[in-house]
């Protein structure tokens, strides 16, 4: 199977910037569109942004120009680097990919779909 890994979260004072990583592992050979959610206390999960595998971008408008997204398609990973963090950023942060394929040692290429990360916690203090 695939798993997505998060790591990057932490404590840092409200101005300050985070990068978060979402890494792969598994026997990846494509993955579609990757995205970054967040989940604050009491709060639905929402989308913060997305990069599709072409490169293009989309923002949630209350980070947009502080957060960017990337990835290395060669590396299988995306990135998030976070600037001018607000507290109100803080929440569990959430690797997603809407599908990936992969190798499965037995089966062959193998398509899973709605990928998530456990999450990693972004705390902003003010």
């Amino acid at each position: 199977q695939v798993q997505l890994v998060e790591s990057g979260g932490g404590l840092v004072q409200a101005g300050g910037s985070l990068r978060l990583s979402c890494a792969t592992n598994g026997s990846i050979l494509n993955i579609n569109t990757m995205a970054w959610y967040r989940q604050a206390p009491g709060k639905q999960r929402e989308l913060v942004a997305q990069i599709l595998s072409g490169g293009s971008t989309n923002y949630d408008d209350s980070v947009k120009g502080r957060f960017t997204i990337s990835r290395d398609n060669a590396k299988k990973m995306a990135y998030l680097q976070m600037n001018s963090l607000k507290p109100e950023d803080t929440a569990v942060y959430y690797c997603n990919a809407d599908w990936i394929l992969f190798r499965d040692r037995a089966l062959g290429p193998k398509q899973v779909f709605d990928v998530w990360g456990q999450g990693t916690q972004v705390t902003v203090s003010s």
